[in-house]
């Protein structure tokens, strides 16, 4: 039995945050390969319909979103569509990230900011709007349990950069 079969994500829709390359694209492959309906969400429309032309191929229907993820109405708008279109949220992935490569005292404060929002604000943002999304989808009101899991759904953060030590192969 493969590892992924143990995972299955069948009926479930993930949205992956700068899931058009790098770690974001294999975390895509990874959940569509489990059967997951992938949200591809980044600001390069070019680049995320490419990848999801090759989630396709790994079967499912694959969706791409336009969207900056460090602008909060990009991000309602956002999780408003892959909703809409989707008919529900089970997985945010927060995988956007950027880094600006020169050393830390050179960088302008605008430089400092876009990072910070890419790569923290944005994390904040998707998952603030998930959120809602999650408690407004619950079809029977009731008070709430202490541990807030209405339904069988995952925010899972990316640190960025990710640790030198981890070995990520395609």
């Amino acid at each position: 039995m493969s590892d992924l079969r143990r995972f299955d994500l069948s009926q479930r829709v993930a949205i992956v945050t700068g899931g058009n390359g790098g770690i974001g694209l294999g975390m895509a492959r990874t959940l569509a390969a489990a059967g997951a309906r992938v949200v591809v969400a980044a600001r390069n429309a070019a680049k995320s319909e490419a990848a999801v032309g090759e989630l396709r191929a790994l079967g499912g229907e694959p969706l791409a979103i336009t969207a900056d993820v460090s602008d909060e109405r990009s991000v309602d708008a956002l999780i408003a569509e892959a909703v809409g279109r989707c008919g529900r949220l089970d997985i945010l992935v927060n995988n956007a990230g950027t880094n600006i490569r020169k050393p830390a005292h050179e960088l302008s404060l605008e430089e400092w900011r876009r990072v910070l929002d890419t790569n923290l604000t944005s994390a904040f943002l998707c998952a603030r709007a998930a959120e809602d999304t999650r408690h407004s989808a619950d079809p029977a009101p009731r008070p709430r349990p202490r541990r807030r899991n209405y339904r069988r759904s995952m925010i899972v953060p990316v640190p960025s950069p990710p640790p030198q030590h981890i070995a990520i192969s395609p």
